[in-house]
């Protein structure tokens, strides 16, 4: 039953930037970008993921903004809450909170820094599985985390955990996301944690994507996805996207998906150190792409 309700995470989630005024959680503007996501037609959201700049929330605010994206979207599309920590026991506090708000699924990043081995991870999991909240999506991201959870971890995982329900997949390698897709099963969700792998992902099997480019365009992300489950022909829409997608990686994420809201009048690009702010190259990048939208 948990995979089934994993499901409702199939196609675009937007991975939510986390506004900020004068070093404080914008609440309105937080508000404001989640009726946009929903009026835009996305499936999914996730508030308190990367992008939202969970590392910097302190545990209160954290909890806060899950809190306020459940309130906003009042039930009318899934909320994947970011619950992921280097401590497991920070975890559970998250993920048992993210349950009792009425999250309907739990994004887990692997425990970053700590550098656990393979068999720790799947301790880690293991004991959040045991909280018999909603389902978990585990949160694969090398670059940031220092370790790399295998295929064939994620494959005893779906086996021995059934909370464990899918993966969000940010290697950047697509070889081992077919290798998840195959060890796992059908009834395993991978999704792409790289925009730019969503079509490659979809034509070997993925569920979709959770989502940087979907805080700037909702609309024609979630159209590749609706067009991809109609059996139509996405091709030329996802190029179209491959300019924008590279610009919100010329900095670190999220400062450029932030800098590009505010050029859009959308946000403040305020963040907390140690983001800092866009580069000027960065800045004119995301004009001229923005502007080939009709965004700006």
């Amino acid at each position: 039953m948990t995979k089934v309700k994993a499901q409702l995470f199939r196609g675009v989630t937007t991975a939510l930037v986390t506004p900020f005024s004068g070093g404080r959680i914008d609440e309105a503007a937080f508000r404001r970008h989640i009726q946009t996501q929903i009026e835009a037609g996305v499936q999914a959201l996730l508030p308190c993921g990367t992008t939202g700049e969970s590392p910097t929330l302190s545990l209160d605010e954290h909890k806060w903004v899950v809190e306020i994206a459940i309130d906003e979207v009042g039930g009318r599309v899934p909320v994947l809450a970011g619950a992921g920590s280097n401590s497991t026991r920070e975890a559970l506090c998250l993920a048992e909170h993210a349950a009792k708000a009425g999250a309907d699924g739990l994004l887990v990043v692997a425990p970053y820094y700590n550098k656990p081995t393979q068999d720790g991870l799947f301790l880690h999991y293991e004991a959040l599985g045991r909280l018999g909240g909603p389902p978990i999506i585990v949160y694969n991201i090398p670059g940031r985390c220092g370790v790399n959870i295998l295929p064939e971890t994620l494959a005893r995982m779906a086996r021995e955990i059934p909370a464990v329900a899918g993966v969000k997949e940010a290697t950047g390698d697509i070889n081992q996301m077919i290798r998840a897709i195959e060890l796992c099963g059908p009834d395993f969700l991978v999704l792409s944690g790289d925009d730019s792998l969503t079509l490659p992902l979809l034509a070997v099997g993925g569920g979709g994507v959770i989502s940087v480019a979907s805080n700037i365009i909702p609309g024609p992300m979630a159209s590749l996805w609706r067009a991809w489950e109609a059996g139509e022909t996405v091709r030329d829409l996802f190029f179209k996207m491959q300019p924008l997608f590279r610009a919100l990686f010329l900095e670190t994420n999220p400062i450029p998906v932030k800098k590009a809201l505010a050029l859009m009048g959308r946000m403040s690009d305020e963040m907390r150190l140690p983001m800092s702010p866009a580069r000027p190259a960065t800045v004119e990048a995301l004009k001229t792409v923005l502007s080939q939208w009709g965004l700006i």
